[in-house]
């Protein structure tokens, strides 16, 4: 049986066409397997071809993640190539559910490529979050940041380079370089879980410089499975979820209705301080919090 492989022209159009991101940094896809339509299709196996129409897959797929029906998803793939400083590698390897190939610091030199941020960028110690960043710094303050950055990195590259020049292993010489060093790698993922990244890194909360890859890929997805990613968008990327205690107090209509009653009532069902701020941020987006 003579199957034609899945092609979608907006896939098609970002094969090996780089997006760059960050100072040196970049995005391109290398590969990618299916489309909108093999989604549908894949859906559609368990009772034969069914119907066909683009208007109904985009309803099937629709109807799909909005369920939670996974699987459909699994069947699209992407593989990119990224080149990302290490510190950010080590955060995105924490989605452990893609098949991923890094260059290696064993076989090959490290490049003199490190991440440099922008001043706009460095800020001080958010003290509501303690994994997330404050307010900017000043453009001065910012230039000294940059500053001791950039010494920093000529000292360690210049310690490299001086071991390799004794001869010492490539695999030792390395660890003295700083996690803003470059690297890459191949990463190949399906869109189910490849969506899961995305909702995660997309996020505002999400550290800047691996949201900014983030962004990349997103715009790939978005013109390779349309109908997916608008899916995505609306059942997952600009949703929230309500908690039980939440939902009962719209319900009843007892939720508050200023920010300084908020703090007080919410007392009353949600302990954590945390979780209390979260809820009030969840009534400000839907209108119920001046």
């Amino acid at each position: 049986m003579e199957t034609k492989r899945a092609v979608s022209p907006g896939g098609e159009k970002w094969l090996g066409q780089a997006i760059r991101c960050l100072d040196h940094g970049f995005v391109y896809l290398v590969d990618y397997m299916g489309n909108d339509e093999a989604i549908a299709q894949a859906a559609r196996v368990s009772y034969g071809k069914g119907t066909k129409k683009t208007s109904e897959d985009q309803g099937l797929i629709r109807y799909l993640l909005r369920h939670r029906h996974t699987t459909p998803f699994e069947m699209v793939e992407f593989k990119f190539h990224c080149k990302l400083p290490i510190f950010v590698a080590r955060q995105w390897i924490r989605h452990r559910t893609a098949n991923v190939n890094e260059y290696s610091g064993r076989f090959s030199e490290m490049s003199k490529e490190f991440y440099l941020p922008e001043p706009k960028v460095i800020s001080v110690q958010s003290q509501g979050n303690k994994q997330g960043r404050g307010n900017a710094l000043s453009p001065e303050e910012a230039e000294v940041v940059r500053n001791i950055l950039k010494s920093d990195f000529d000292i360690v590259y210049g310690d490299y380079e001086q071991l390799l020049e004794k001869n010492v292993a490539r695999e030792l010489a390395r660890i003295g370089l700083s996690v803003a060093n470059y690297t890459e790698w191949y990463w190949k993922i399906d869109l189910h879980n490849l969506f899961h990244f995305l909702s995660l890194r997309l996020d505002a909360h999400a550290q800047y410089e691996i949201r900014v890859f983030a962004e990349a890929m997103a715009d790939i997805v978005k013109d390779t499975v349309p109908f997916a990613f608008k899916a995505f968008e609306d059942y997952r990327l600009n949703a929230m979820q309500l908690t039980a205690v939440e939902m009962k107090m719209v319900r009843q209509g007892a939720w508050p209705k200023t920010l300084k009653d908020a703090e007080m009532y919410l007392a009353v069902f949600i302990p954590g301080e945390r979780e209390r701020n979260e809820c009030i941020e969840k009534f400000r987006r839907l209108g119920l919090v001046a």
